[in-house]
Formats: structure tokens, sequence, C-alpha cells
């Protein structure tokens, strides 16, 4: 089969463009996914939270956390992650947990499953949140 120089040339060009408009989108995913996916979670006394997620780096997302966060608190970072806070609702000052997990039913169960380790009797999730892709 002969093809024409002219068509050959546009196939060419065609195969180029692809390459190229396929590559620049591949790295604005990768860029905007690392860019905005750090997250923190912050866990205080008698069922106090904070939350924040998507931030650019981790150190914002948990200042943003422990703002949110009343009491004396303390804060957890997760990247393309989730995480749950569950207390004990027969005492809510008292037995809690917490998870950060890949996948949010993974982090839910944990937390739930660390609240009744530590003594909790009626363990139920607080809060969760997660962030980029978690």
């Amino acid at each position: 089969m002969i093809v024409s120089r002219p068509a050959r040339r546009f196939a060419l060009f065609v195969f180029g463009l692809t390459l190229t408009v396929g590559a620049a989108s591949l790295a604005g995913e990768n860029f905007i996914g690392e860019a905005k996916a750090a997250g923190a979670f912050a866990i205080g006394q008698c069922a106090a939270y904070g939350q924040a997620y998507d931030y650019a780096a981790e150190s914002q997302a948990k200042e943003a956390a422990l703002k949110q966060c009343k009491g004396n608190c303390t804060a957890v970072t997760m990247k393309k992650a989730c995480a749950a806070f569950s207390v004990d609702m027969t005492n809510p000052c008292g037995p809690h947990g917490y998870a950060v997990r890949p996948k949010i039913s993974a982090s839910l169960n944990e937390a739930t499953r660390e609240c009744y380790k530590y003594g909790g009797k009626e363990c139920v999730i607080r809060a969760w949140v997660c962030d980029a892709k978690g």
C-alpha cells in the first residue's frame, strides 16, 4: 500500500499531538493531586475534634485541624487517606479511638475497634474525613 507524503505527515502530526496532549494531561493530574493531597485530623478530650483536608502541605492541614479542635488536642496527618474518630457515647470524655487508613471503611472499622479496645461500651463514629483520593 502506498501512502502519499502529505497523508503520512498528517498522520505523524496527529500522533505527536496525541502524545503531547496525553503527557500534559497526565502531568497535570499528578501535579494537582500532589498539590492538594494533605490532610489532618485533630483529636481532643470529651469528643472534641477538628479536621482539614486537601491542603497543599501537611503542616498547613495540621494547623487548620488544631484550630477547630477545642481543648488539649493532638493531630494526626494523612495523605490520600481517610481518618475516623470514635467515642464511647456512655462516656464521651472517656474511651475513644481513631484510625488513618487508605479507605474509609477500614478507618471506620479500626477507629471503632480501638474505642472498644480501651474500654468503650457504646462506641460510635463521632467524625470522619477523607483526603484527596482517599
